[in-house]
């Protein structure tokens, strides 16, 4: 077997491995939310909105504030890293590789100027793709910093509900394209090892599926959860002894 035949096969392996298990996660966080930490800071999310929104005093309205502002500085800070990375790795392929990772021993699969074209390419849109998803957060989170601070007393008295819903949305839209943006990063780890060959690509692959899994699970919060609970919607205690419906 050629040394380039292990490009088509391990490598498609491993995509396909990082692809199934997001497609398994995303089942588990439409159908189960609360045994994921997706899914529960999503429900936790909703509670501090409404907690901040019904206080009427508006003491909190720094602390609502504060906290997004520290969200926008995180996606800001992945979005700055993600479009840097991008300038080094087109700088790069202008270059052909400056001459990096030749015809070596070491490396198993293919080597050419092709194949290493390719597989800056495929770095190069991982962290294209990581910085539109958090420049799409830092959008969610900018509308969010100024919704939730309107008193629900301002708005039509028989709708207080829908603003909260709307406030909740916006606020978990910019915490969801901030989590992809992420796992952009993480994608392009086994994608960066690409460059050494399939076999390391693939091992990549494998490890980063086992490590996703143990820091997306929570089986915690689940056990707590009410036996007549399903999994669209949750009544949680709010924090002035209200049920609040929480909806992923």
């Amino acid at each position: 077997m050629k040394r380039e035949s292990l490009d088509y096969v391990l490598v498609p392996l491993g995509l396909a491995l990082m692809a199934g298990y997001h497609a398994w996660l995303l089942l588990r966080i439409r159908r189960r939310p609360s045994t994921t930490v997706i899914g529960v800071n999503a429900i936790n999310r909703r509670i501090w909105v409404r907690h901040i929104m019904q206080d009427s005093s508006g003491k909190h309205a720094v602390l609502a504030v504060q906290t997004i502002r520290n969200n926008i500085m995180a996606s800001t800070l992945l979005a700055s890293t993600a479009i840097t990375l991008s300038s080094l790795i087109a700088i790069l392929m202008s270059t052909n590789g400056g001459g990096l990772l030749p015809d070596a021993p070491l490396v198993v699969g293919a080597t050419g100027e092709s194949a290493l074209s390719a597989k800056f390419f495929a770095i190069l849109v991982c962290f294209l793709i990581a910085f539109l998803l958090d420049v799409q957060s830092i959008r969610y989170y900018t509308h969010a910093g100024l919704l939730v601070n309107v008193p629900l007393r301002r708005r039509r008295r028989r709708s207080p509900g829908l603003a909260v819903d709307y406030v909740t949305a916006t606020l978990n839209r910019g915490s969801y394209f901030w989590s992809l943006g992420v796992r952009a990063f993480y994608f392009s780890c086994p994608v960066f090892l690409w460059l050494f060959g399939p076999i390391p690509m693939f091992a990549a692959c494998v490890a980063m599926v086992c490590v996703l899994y143990f820091l997306d699970v929570c089986e915690d919060w689940a056990e707590e959860e009410d036996d007549d609970d399903d999994g669209e919607g949750r009544h949680h205690s709010g924090s002035d002894g209200t049920s609040v419906e929480v909806k992923v």
